[in-house]
């Protein structure tokens, strides 16, 4: 499978540019032969907009604007994986992500687990985990959202659950390169897996983003990684099986555990 991954600037509050730059860049994905596009966390309203914001964008699963993402979706021919704002039907705003395939079906609606300081919490509530696997193009795909990431507990339950690539919209800022430049090669590692993640770049009111979105393979390994700050662009690499393979079987981190000894509260 040949995934893209799209690095570029936040669109505070104007879904529907976003829903624009969103279409130009998946038909560009498709253009290039990919089979899937990922793109930012909260991608279709800005990261940092405010509470306010949040709730007045905020669309349920099926709404008017992820509806318009599946039609691009079938309209390029491409699977496409975005951010936004969700709205539950008990009034709750979730940071939310969604997974559609090439013909516009839903796959997966991931709400972020966990909320990173006070800007997260200001603005959501947190998700339940339930980290589900789907697939694509005979891949087994999960999805997590920025500080998710950093808790190799997420991973490995999308790992046991069998996922091989691993979707993490971001919006990870300058000061956090770290995360960008190691810790999601030590998640894709640990769990024999590839990680796509897909961080913006440049300015957002006061938060300066890293950039740095990259595909990370099983072997730790940078298959595909952008620049630092304010450089947009789309990565576009292929997914080895066997290549996924032969790790895993070299380093058995999954059929090593013993949870006996560490599975508890």
């Amino acid at each position: 499978m040949r995934i893209a991954i799209y690095q570029g600037p936040a669109g505070p509050g104007s879904s529907e540019h976003n829903l624009r730059r969103l279409g130009h860049w998946a038909a560009e994905a498709a253009r290039q032969g990919a089979h899937l596009v990922v793109f930012q966390e909260m991608f279709l309203s800005g990261y940092n907009i405010g509470a306010s914001a949040a709730q007045a964008l905020a669309q349920p699963p099926d709404g008017e604007l992820p509806e318009a993402v599946a039609s691009i979706a079938r309209a390029q021919g491409i699977a496409i994986a975005y951010g936004y704002p969700e709205a539950s039907e008990h009034g709750a705003v979730y940071n939310a992500a969604q997974l559609v395939d090439a013909q516009g079906q839903r796959l997966l609606d991931y709400r972020k687990a966990h909320l990173f300081g006070a800007l997260d919490r200001a603005m959501f509530s947190p998700g339940d985990g339930g980290f589900a696997v789907v697939q694509l193009h005979g891949w087994s795909l999960g999805l997590l959202i920025c500080y998710d990431v950093e808790f190799p507990e997420a991973v490995r339950q999308l790992a046991l659950a069998g996922a091989e690539l691993v979707l993490v919209p971001t919006a990870n800022m300058a000061g956090f390169e770290f995360v960008a430049q190691v810790t999601v090669r030590a998640r894709a590692y640990e769990n024999g897996c590839y990680l796509a993640y897909a961080n913006y770049c440049g300015v957002e009111a006061d938060l300066h983003y890293c950039g740095l979105s990259s595909l990370s393979g099983p072997a730790g390994e940078i298959v595909a990684a952008a620049q630092a700050q304010a450089k947009e662009c789309l990565l576009v690499a292929d997914l080895d099986r066997n290549h996924l393979a032969k790790l895993r079987a070299s380093t058995p981190y999954l059929q090593d555990r013993r949870p006996d000894l560490y599975d508890h509260p």
